[in-house]
């Protein structure tokens, strides 16, 4: 489909790299510097400039999160699919206003009521320097295609002025990440039975191979073994409980 521009307000707080409230890796780029800030669980939020992208936030989701206080309101906000811990109508309704662009899947905006529907190979440009595109995100494992069905949930292709950077939401080693392309960070879920194992990861790098890989989302999943087991992959392990 053609690229469709959506224009977020200004106005809302630029995060603030080592606040110290959450660990924040930042990443050169062209025209300037990228902050992600890895908040918890398969919640991170990533700014460029004077824009901040919420990917699934929810402030009661593990450790609590402050977002009215330590973000604002938020330009974009984009939901991977319709599950608790990634889709909280009042977090949303907290970093929402008039100005912001809000993107989610077909179920999780039917059940709230507003913002934008995007598909899996749907591509949205979001700003001049800041482009989106929407991927599969499910389950292939017999007996636990249920848990996140084909064709529901979205991962998300963030391009920042160059970088890219795969947000996977809820997905095993699914083949269609094959297609991905020119990947420069890639946040991949591991907790089984709902996401992938290490082994999957270890498949997921080898169809697509980032520069740099942040598992995340993996519960009680010890994933300390990845670094050992992607030798050639820059693997950075935080918190994301």
């Amino acid at each position: 489909m053609a690229a469709v521009v959506l224009a977020a307000g200004c106005g809302a707080k630029t995060i603030v790299p080592g606040n110290g409230n959450y660990a924040v890796e930042t990443f050169k780029t062209k025209h300037g510097e990228v902050a992600i800030n890895l908040i918890k669980h398969g919640t991170i939020a990533i700014s460029f400039k004077d824009v901040t992208i919420h990917c699934d936030p929810v402030a009661g989701m593990g450790k609590p999160t402050d977002y009215a206080n330590d973000f604002g309101k938020a330009p974009f906000i984009f939901i991977t699919h319709e599950h608790g811990d990634h889709f909280n109508p009042e977090t949303i309704a907290t970093l929402y206003d008039e100005n912001t662009v809000l993107v989610l899947n077909e179920k999780s905006q039917k059940q709230l009521g507003y913002g934008d529907i995007m598909h899996n190979g749907d591509v949205r440009q979001l700003t001049k320097d800041i482009k989106v595109e929407a991927v599969p995100a499910y389950n292939t494992t017999p007996g636990r295609e249920n848990l996140h069905p084909f064709g529901n949930g979205n991962g998300y292709v963030f391009t920042i002025d160059g970088l890219r950077i795969y947000v996977a939401g809820d997905t095993e080693d699914v083949p269609e990440m094959a297609n991905l392309k020119d990947i420069d960070i890639a946040f991949l879920p591991c907790n089984q039975p709902y996401t992938m194992t290490v082994d999957q990861i270890v498949s997921a790098v080898g169809m697509f191979h980032p520069k740099v890989v942040f598992p995340y989302h993996f519960s009680q999943t010890d994933v300390s073994v990845l670094p050992g087991m992607l030798p050639d992959t820059d693997v950075r392990l935080h918190e994301m409980q």
